[in-house]
């Protein structure tokens, strides 16, 4: 491991041999976040079946609310472990894998990656990334590596060691140097809706070249029926109607606390200590245990809206938003 200064201080590097890779590796396998280099752009890697190294990506990112997060994993064999293929997707994966392709695709039932990573949804955005080092990087990690892009939300996507050091100084491990990205756009996303392609974002890999393998492909024009990494959509929401901000417990509602404040009437405590980063790797276990618990109605107490607590806030509010016969209702 070496060093390099950046704008902000000095930041570790990981040098693309062996030991590097493995010492890389070990820091995900411990719960640390390390930047590393795809053929798109660099990527910030951290265990996506741990639910506190989720969150901790969305807290270095900055992240305005909790959309999805592709999944890097290092083949088509160890993907299928984790969503379900047709035999559409099946082949888009044998002609692009490795490469700039991402699909989404059904969860499988079991499946340990983290309900944050997919923000609630039953689908995962997965990819094998078309980058010796990164596929190296990710068979030493042995476990799913959800990986945004390497910079602040809203930042330029970054393609050099450089570029991730001084966006992300002091809020990562480290990074996996693997030199200039090839491509340095991010991969082409592709969902499906009855069964036929649909082309959620575009990318490194071209409209063309996807439909001499699949056929026509419909440009998604964001209706919501979709969902994306970075797109808006209609994020998972609990059965139950949901009240914000409550400050007291119903009858007949579960009700989920943050912090000490309420605590006593709580059924769920996200985070005792008033920790946001604990709370938002909690948030979607939560809400999932509600609805398994069978509550008609939840109660979620005051969180602050400060740091990741404006992401916690923001997925809660779309939650709650008005859906079918349910009702939001703010104390």
């Amino acid at each position: 491991m070496v060093s390099m200064k950046s704008d902000t201080g000095t930041m570790r590097i990981f040098k693309a041999d062996k030991n590097g890779i493995q010492a890389a590796a070990e820091k995900i396998r411990q719960g640390e976040l390390i930047a590393f280099a795809t053929e798109t752009v660099y990527g910030l890697g951290g265990d996506a079946s741990n639910d506190r190294a989720v969150a901790a990506i969305y807290e270095a990112k900055g992240r305005p609310s909790f959309n999805p997060l592709i999944i890097h994993v290092p083949s088509l064999a160890i993907a299928r472990e984790y969503v379900e293929f047709t035999p559409l997707a099946e082949r888009l994966a044998q002609k692009f894998w490795p490469g700039a392709l991402t699909l989404v695709l059904p969860r499988r039932k079991g499946c340990p990656v983290s309900l944050l990573a997919s923000a609630g949804l039953d689908t995962l955005a997965i990819r094998v990334p078309g980058h010796r080092l990164a596929l190296e990087f990710l068979t030493a990690c042995d476990r799913p590596i959800a990986a945004p892009s390497a910079n602040p939300s809203g930042g330029i996507s970054p393609t050099t060691v450089h570029h991730v050091a001084s966006g992300l100084e002091g809020r990562i491990a480290g990074i996996l140097d693997g030199g200039s990205c090839a491509i340095g756009v991010e991969s082409t996303v592709v969902g499906f809706h009855e069964g036929s392609p649909v082309l959620l974002r575009p990318g490194g890999i071209s409209l063309e070249l996807l439909e001499s393998c699949s056929g026509p492909v419909r440009i998604h024009q964001g209706d919501g029926s979709t969902p994306s990494p970075g797109m808006l959509q209609s994020h998972y929401a609990p059965n139950a109607a949901v009240r914000l901000n409550a400050t007291s417990k119903m009858p007949g509602e579960a009700y989920i606390a943050f912090g000490r404040d309420y605590d006593q009437i709580a059924d769920v405590n996200l985070s005792l200590t008033g920790d946001l980063t604990e709370a938002a790797s909690l948030l979607f276990s939560a809400l999932h245990l509600m609805d398994e618990m069978n509550f008609s109605r939840i109660a979620v107490g005051p969180i602050p809206d400060i740091g990741l607590g404006r992401a916690i806030n923001d997925r809660l509010r779309r939650a709650a938003a008005p859906r079918d016969n349910r009702q939001v209702v703010n104390q």
